[in-house]
């Protein structure tokens, strides 16, 4: 993968503040959300009976890690992030519900991963974009790859902006996308999309797993749906959490990302308020 010039921002860490106990919020119901939109925790094509040791990589709070946990109890289920209050989070989690099957680990995922090669059966990287320059996706899969299993699975998802009726709301995602172009974390040559979910494919297949399989997701959030208050919500805090982000990147001044924020909370708070979230997941196997 050719190496892109290195910006001010291009350097591996998450856009919104890591060690924020409002992101973790944020991201615990984005975790039921989106496996709910999913259908499930895992592909419900796959056999799960040949997978018992799972890794999940960027795993911020441990939503679904727990999820797969409490689901699975016969499964060993480890996670890494690189926040410290997150994994800390996760860990009070696992023992307050007394999930002895799990393990959370502060690791981060742009170094070399401390495992042994073939340790897992199943690894799986959900939303990592926002802390994944470009130019490291390659050496994350070849780590993936080394950690797999035989036979074993990595299943990668992401998404693209949401599409909406409302100005403030395709605004603010417009300076998003535009934000993470310069900071080296969008693949679109215009800075128009964040353009990850057409590389999914082809990151697995570079890397060298076969039978590549995708399936994509619409989280449905217009006004009325069974998602619109839990995606208000996440979207409220999502919004004003990413403003130190817009504004150092040069995208927006503090004024213009606050009026924006205002305005979209009406916005989606709205009755006529539309908008879907579309995002892909791509999985394949390591050959046996």
């Amino acid at each position: 993968m050719a190496e892109t010039q290195k910006t001010p921002h291009d350097d591996g860490t998450y856009f919104i503040e890591a060690e924020n106990a409002a992101e973790m919020a944020r991201l615990i119901n984005q975790d039921r959300i989106i496996s709910r939109c999913m259908g499930g925790l895992f592909p419900s094509q796959l056999d799960l009976t040949g997978i018992q040791d799972v890794l999940d990589i960027g795993c911020g709070p441990g939503g679904w890690t727990l999820d797969v946990a409490k689901m699975y109890p016969d499964k060993r289920v480890t996670a890494i992030d690189v926040s410290q209050i997150m994994t800390a989070f996760a860990r009070y989690q696992a023992r307050e519900q007394k999930l002895h099957n799990t393990h959370f680990i502060v690791m981060d995922a742009l170094k070399s991963l401390d495992f042994p090669d073939n340790s897992f059966d199943f690894v799986n990287a959900r939303f990592i974009s926002g802390f994944m320059p470009k130019a490291m996706w390659s050496a994350l899969m070849q780590e993936c790859l080394r950690i797999t299993r035989p036979g074993g699975l990595l299943r990668l998802t992401e998404f693209e902006s949401t599409i909406s009726n409302s100005y403030a709301v395709e605004r603010l995602c417009e300076l998003l996308t535009r934000a993470l172009y310069k900071s080296g974390r969008s693949f679109s040559p215009t800075g128009w999309q964040v353009a990850i979910t057409p590389l999914l494919e082809r990151f697995l297949r570079d890397a060298g797993y076969e039978h590549i399989q995708w399936m994509a997701h619409v989280l449905n959030s217009s006004a009325g749906t069974e998602e619109h208050l839990s995606q208000y919500q996440n979207g409220m805090a999502f919004f004003k959490l990413m403003q130190p982000f817009l504004v150092k990147s040069g995208e927006s001044t503090p004024a213009e990302a606050e009026s924006l924020y205002q305005q979209a909370t009406e916005d989606m708070i709205a009755p006529d308020y539309c908008a879907v979230l579309y995002f892909l997941s791509a999985w394949g196997e390591k050959p046996r």
